[in-house]
Formats: structure tokens, sequence, C-alpha cells
């Protein structure tokens, strides 16, 4: 598997995105590889962030725009002629949809539509992985895993502009791009993701190694919600080898793959918070109530089933290597702040070898 990632050795790979938690770590293994890296992002969206603590804004190209403004996205695209594109830019917190609805209607559904638009402009061949969410499916609690076919859907503002944006993408894919010979495109749909240089709000690492550097206690909303973890390397893995079918095998023009542990791999929240309490000494949480007005799913599981028989993929790490490859990233930050540029490229490295 090793040396099929090296087809990625100077092609031109183009991450919106790239400057949040996820995309930098895509756009770091990418450079890695030997890319052509092209960033398009509005900002950097969290202090600290992984992209500048890797110096990840002098290693690639960056074009910093709103992905709203279809004249210049589709300007960066007939520009950059990219052989691949990783859409991941989005306003992905679930509380922060609630405050400000209209933004992330409009980054997240609006956005995505003008990434189908200027693929449609390109005129060299092209592979487009396109990034959305779990959150997707319209969540009925069930306990068995999301599949591809599901009913899409979203009870709170952010899943439901997820759902918006895969109805863009199938209507516009059926439209414009199916019968395209230069351009193919994938939907990827993942659970939720961990791992180091992640700072975003709200989120329960990120917000627990903030309180933690300081000896503070963490507030817990929901200790007994259940998640589909997994390392942002499994996610981003992911992504990759879907990309590499999708160039080799033209019938997964247009479908969708989920992306997620096993379903015998949920764990409660409790259950991670208690596992990196045996890697960090001194670290402590209550728990409150949510907000009755403020919707959140308890369960959300992903049926990868797809993923595992057509595209071989699984996820490589357990979920106690998730969280131990999680917990030692933050632990070296706060504790040697040194290079963490270094340190991100071992994981990924130690990723690779990992890989059967």
């Amino acid at each position: 598997m090793r040396n099929n990632l090296k087809v990625f050795k100077n092609k031109r790979i183009l991450i919106t995105g790239h400057t949040g938690f996820k995309g930098s770590w895509l756009s770091l293994w990418f450079k890695n590889l030997g890319a052509d890296v092209m960033g398009v992002s509005i900002d950097i969206p969290t202090k600290p962030s992984h992209f500048q603590l890797i110096n990840l804004e002098k290693k690639v190209k960056n074009k910093f725009i709103d992905i709203t403004d279809l004249k210049k996205l589709k300007k960066i695209f007939i520009n950059f002629k990219p052989d691949y594109v990783f859409h991941l830019a989005a306003q992905s917190l679930v509380k922060k949809s609630y405050k400000n609805p209209l933004l992330t209607y409009y980054t997240n559904a609006i956005g995505t539509l003008n990434v189908m638009e200027s693929l449609k402009s390109l005129k060299n061949n092209c592979i487009a992985i396109i990034i959305t969410s779990d959150k997707s499916y319209k969540n009925l609690e069930i306990k068995r895993g999301y599949k591809e076919e599901d009913e899409l859907g979203g009870a709170d503002p952010y899943s439901s502009s997820k759902a918006s944006a895969e109805l863009i993408i199938q209507s516009y894919f059926k439209s414009y791009l199916a019968d395209k010979k230069n351009i193919r495109i994938a939907i990827a749909r993942a659970g939720n993701v961990i791992g180091g240089g992640d700072w975003s709000e709200n989120r329960l690492i990120p917000d627990c190694v903030r309180s933690w550097s300081k000896n503070k206690k963490v507030i817990i909303r929901n200790p007994d919600a259940t998640r589909p973890w997994q390392h942002v390397l499994d996610a981003l893995y992911g992504y990759i080898i879907l990309s590499l079918n999708l160039k080799k095998n033209r019938k997964l023009n247009g479908q969708a793959f989920n992306f997620g542990p096993g379903l015998n791999n949920n764990y409660k929240v409790i259950e991670v918070l208690t596992l990196v309490k045996k890697l960090w000494q001194n670290i402590f949480w209550k728990t409150i109530k949510l907000k009755k007005k403020e919707f959140e799913s308890s369960l959300l599981k992903l049926n990868s089933s797809k993923a595992n028989l057509i595209l071989k993929w699984k996820c490589n790490l357990s979920f106690r290597e998730s969280i131990y490859f999680t917990t030692e990233w933050y632990k070296y930050f706060y504790t040697k702040k040194k290079n963490m540029y270094d340190f991100s490229i071992n994981q990924i490295n130690l990723y690779i070898k990992k890989l059967k």
C-alpha cells in the first residue's frame, strides 16, 4: 500500500479547508508524499492551530478566499488545474450552527455548490472527493449503522446544511458531471474524528486539553453520548484510498462511501475520558445536562461495509491506539512545545508502517 501512495508524487492536489484540523493533516500527508499542494481556506480557524504549528503556510501554496465567492474559487481551479481535489472546507460545529445558521448554510451548501461549479469548468482530468459528514443522515437513534442509501436529513442547522450539500452534489452530478469524461467525483462521510492539533470549540478532546493544560476541570455535556471515534489519519486514509479507486474504476463515479470504525467499536464520552486519564495524570471533569432547545444526537453509527468490501479499507488504529496517538500529540505539545512538524510527520509514518 505504501507503494500505491507514491503515485501522488508531483501530482497537483487542491484541498479546500486546508487550514482546518483534517485539512492540515491531509495537506501535510500529501506534501510528505511529494505532491504539489494548493490549499484554499478563508482563514486560520483556531489559535493555536495544527496548520501554524507545522508551519504549513511556508510548505504549500495558499489561497485565502471564501469558497462562497464563486468567481475567485473558479479562477483558482482553472489556473491550478488540479489532478485531485479534496473538498473539506466547512462550518463544522453543531453549536456554532445554532448561533449562526446563515453562515453554516452558506458555507456548507453554497460553498459545496461552488466547488461543483468550479469542477465543471475544468478541462483537465480530475478526481474529486467531496467530504460531508455522518450527520448528513436523518438520525433516528437506531442501533444499526447507517448505510449509504439511508435517508438524509438533520434536526440541527449543521446536520441540515450537510444534508443539503449532499442533495446539491447528487443533483449537480446527475445534471452536469455524470457524462463529463474528465471529471470523477465521490462523496465521503466520516464519523467522529479525533487527533492531535484539533482546537475546535465545543468538541470533547480540544475542550479537555485546553482546560487540562491550565489545570482546570472540564465541563462534559453528555457523558453517555456514543460516537464512532476514529483517528484523523484513518479517515484521511479512507479519502486517499477512495481517490485512488475512483481513478481506476469509473463505476464508482458519483457514489458515496462511509468511513467509520466497526459497529462494535463505538464508545461513550465517559469511556474516552477514562482512557485518556490513564495516559494524562491529574485530569478532572464534571457533567451537566444539555439544554433542551439544543438538540444533539446521542447515538451515531456508520456502516462502513461498502468501503471494507470495495475499497478494502478499515480503521487501521484501534480505539485505544487512536486515543494514545491523540493524547501523546497534545502531551508533547504542552510539555515540550518543540517541533510539531516532525512529531506529526512521525505519527503519519508510524501509521503507514502499521498498514497491512
